[in-house]
């Protein structure tokens, strides 16, 4: 099973899930009930906290959920905030494509000191969904992957750059899947 986003994240090969964090999990564990795939994989759009740079492609089996008030020392939880796939969808091994940690919250960086912050975590990139993706895929215990096309930094300029380079991602996207996934 393919997925996206959906909104203005919207592929002919993928089943749209929502955007953020709760829309996602609701939509993607309605589609395993009722489809019962046998693995997902998520393809979008992240922004780079610098260590990649726009148009960059980069995969991913591992999630976390850190709020920017968590970096600051401002806040704790109780709960597990990264996560990896229980099993993992392999790609082409012709990719050479980098995995990274991605981290998902339903608010956008936009400050450039707090993505440093992020590295020293290791965590490289930010999508809005991608940790609920993993969640229901571990529960299902269904393989997992996701791939991401970088559209921006979170800096201030993050939704202004996500916005002019979205339609070039978008084809990256595209290009990738129907290259390593034969749709």
């Amino acid at each position: 099973m393919i997925l996206c986003a959906g909104n203005n994240e919207h592929f002919d090969f993928a089943q749209p899930i929502g955007v953020g964090l709760i829309q996602s999990a609701i939509r993607l564990t309605r589609y395993i009930l009722e489809q019962k795939p046998s693995f997902v994989f998520f393809v979008g759009t992240a922004g780079s906290y610098g260590r990649y740079k726009p148009f960059d492609l980069v995969l991913s089996y591992s999630a976390a959920n850190v709020e920017l008030s968590l970096l600051q020392n401002q806040s704790y939880t109780p709960i597990q905030n990264t996560i990896h796939a229980k099993h993992h969808y392999n790609v082409s091994r012709g990719t050479n494509y980098p995995f990274e940690t991605v981290n998902s919250s339903n608010y956008i960086t936009t400050d450039f000191q707090l993505s440093h912050s992020f590295n020293e975590k290791n965590i490289a990139l930010e999508n809005m969904e991608f940790f609920s993706v993993i969640q229901v895929a571990n529960t299902f215990d269904l393989p997992c992957l996701g791939l991401f096309v970088v559209t921006n930094y979170c800096n201030e300029n993050a939704h202004r750059d996500f916005v002019s380079n979205h339609a070039k991602a978008k084809e990256l996207i595209t290009l990738h899947v129907e290259k390593n996934m034969k749709i």
